[in-house]
């Protein structure tokens, strides 16, 4: 009795102090945290890449807007066979008159027109490109927040994946261990050949369950490898053994979140840019009721003067500059359903705005009981654990001296090593569900 006593105190303490291990080839790898993770994806994240290329996009529509307030100025030339030129001063059926020109003729010259006033279109088209500009750039600050939450769910994962690992591998030469106690006890007598079958069985299921992880590891790394920007076989090691930091808002009331999300969130501010836009576009409309007035001038050099009586042969000159007013009537019955058009659309947006704002006080609720159902998870799992090692060291001690069932002692393992993967699981969601927050409040 005090040999198998000895013997259930040693298998005890070997699974509660032994080391988690997982081989990897580190020798040339170095180990990767979620914040140098995070900056690696900002570098190289392909969709992050279009974002900035839609952003530089608007910024040169934005140029080209202040390009339309530079006068238009043109130079231009041109070189021509004449033919006769013949005057039907007695009409058409008469002999006519045939003035000499020269057989070709040749003209240079510029034109020039500025804009004075027109509504203001212009000036108010380059404010709308500004606020198209804007609204690019919360396009790219939502999908960086999105592709930096999106990075941390494939690192917590891959982080959750690396401890199960560990808690298999160390559960698998565990029962190994326990599978050669037991097969000594059989063959002293002690306990049942179904007993070895048990505990057989249950090795074979963990090497299973193993193998599982291993594929799951490998996916992970590859899912983040392909977020970062880089091929999806190369090498990725993360210190999951460390606490990762993720930073923390000091206070973490929820209406400070609130606050936080409805001046902080691009989601939010998208919907109020695209409001400003549509108040602009509205007067843009109204401007097309007002008169353009413009500034021109041009002057040009023709040869032969076939443009004026009397005619000649020589290189003549001959320009104008002056102000001239358009005012288009049609437009002042034509924009009135424009407008009307556009006004309903900001309504739209308008209400838009509210359904976000709706739509960000549930969103931040959510993750705020989220994180706080984690933050008990933790707290749950870990009295779990506790007493399910208790349990464990109870029932391996009473098997071993035949007062309880194989059945039962592996019963309790699997709940104590159920109870490792549910803590896990619950301390990276506690993690992932801060970055959540903060992703959603616009601050991550």
């Amino acid at each position: 009795m005090k040999k198998y006593s000895s013997i259930s105190i040693l298998v005890i303490g070997w699974v509660l102090f032994a080391p988690s291990l997982h081989a990897q080839n580190t020798e040339n790898v170095q180990a990767l945290s979620l914040e140098q993770i995070w900056k690696i994806a900002e570098a190289n994240n392909h969709q992050l890449k279009l974002s900035d290329l839609n952003l530089q996009k608007a910024s040169l529509e934005v140029l080209e807007a202040k390009d339309r307030l530079l006068p238009e100025i043109s130079v231009g030339g041109d070189i021509k066979l004449n033919s006769r030129f013949l005057i039907y001063d007695n009409g058409l059926f008469a002999s006519p008159q045939d003035v000499p020109v020269k057989g070709y003729g040749y003209g240079l010259g510029y034109s020039l027109n500025f804009s004075l006033f027109n509504g203001g279109r212009e000036r108010r088209n380059i404010a709308m490109k500004k606020e198209e500009e804007i609204q690019k750039q919360y396009e790219a600050e939502l999908q960086n927040q999105s592709i930096k939450y999106n990075v941390a769910a494939a690192y917590f994962e891959l982080y959750k994946f690396l401890h199960f690992h560990d808690f298999l591998e160390a559960e698998i030469d565990t029962e190994k261990k326990q599978l050669t106690l037991i097969e000594s006890l059989y063959k002293n007598g002690t306990v049942l050949k179904s007993d070895v079958l048990r505990i057989s069985v249950k090795l074979s299921q963990l090497e299973l369950s193993f193998s599982d992880i291993e594929k799951k590891i490998e996916i992970a790394r590859q899912r983040l490898n392909i977020l970062m920007g880089r091929e999806a076989k190369n090498e990725l090691t993360i210190n999951y053994q460390d606490i990762v930091k993720t930073g923390a808002i000091t206070d973490t009331v929820y209406s400070d979140y609130i606050d936080i999300a409805l001046h902080q969130s691009p989601e939010y501010k998208m919907v109020n840019s695209e409001i400003k836009w549509n108040e602009l576009n509205i007067r843009q409309i109204k401007a097309t009721r007002f008169p353009k007035i413009s500034l021109y001038s041009n002057y040009n050099y023709t040869y032969p003067q076939i443009s004026f009586y009397p005619y000649s042969n020589d290189l003549w000159g001959f320009g104008q500059t002056g102000i001239k007013a358009q005012f288009s009537i049609d437009n002042l019955y034509k924009s009135k359903h424009s407008i009307a058009r556009a006004q309903v659309i900001s309504h739209q947006v308008k209400e838009k705005a509210e359904m976000k704002k709706d739509e960000i006080y549930l969103q931040v609720k959510e993750a705020y009981l989220q994180q706080q159902q984690a933050l008990e998870s933790v707290e749950t799992a870990a009295k779990i654990i506790a007493k399910n090692t208790e349990t464990v060291r109870v029932i391996r001690s009473s098997y071993l001296n035949q007062e309880s069932l194989l059945t039962d002692l592996l019963e309790a393992e699997n709940n104590l090593l159920e109870a490792r993967f549910n803590l896990t699981a619950a301390q990276t969601n506690v993690k992932l569900t801060k970055i959540r927050l903060l992703a959603i409040v616009g601050i991550l």
